[in-house]
């Protein structure tokens, strides 16, 4: 299954560091990334997949958003579905 991770917040070092290392610490592998800064705000966009995670998602999503508290950011997953459906025109 393949989900949508959202990173946002004030820019600084070491945020993908932290972030792609928390995925690979519990089997996601990220599969597609972008990123972008605009003035001093950052924002990255991940496809990754969580097949191979053995976690729930409810607790991937909870660790992630202690994570996003912890480094300053606003870290949110959703299912790939559900993503596509709310961006569908």
């Amino acid at each position: 299954m393949r989900a949508i991770v959202s990173v946002v917040g004030k820019d600084r070092m070491g945020i993908i560091a932290r972030v792609s290392g928390f995925l690979f610490s519990i089997d996601i592998n990220v599969l597609d990334i972008s990123q972008s800064i605009l003035q001093e705000y950052f924002h990255m966009i991940m496809l990754v997949d969580v097949s191979k995670c053995s976690k729930r998602f409810s607790e991937i999503s909870d660790e992630l958003d202690k994570l996003g508290s912890e480094i300053g950011m606003s870290i949110t997953i959703q299912h790939e579905d559900i993503f596509n459906a709310m961006h569908k025109i």
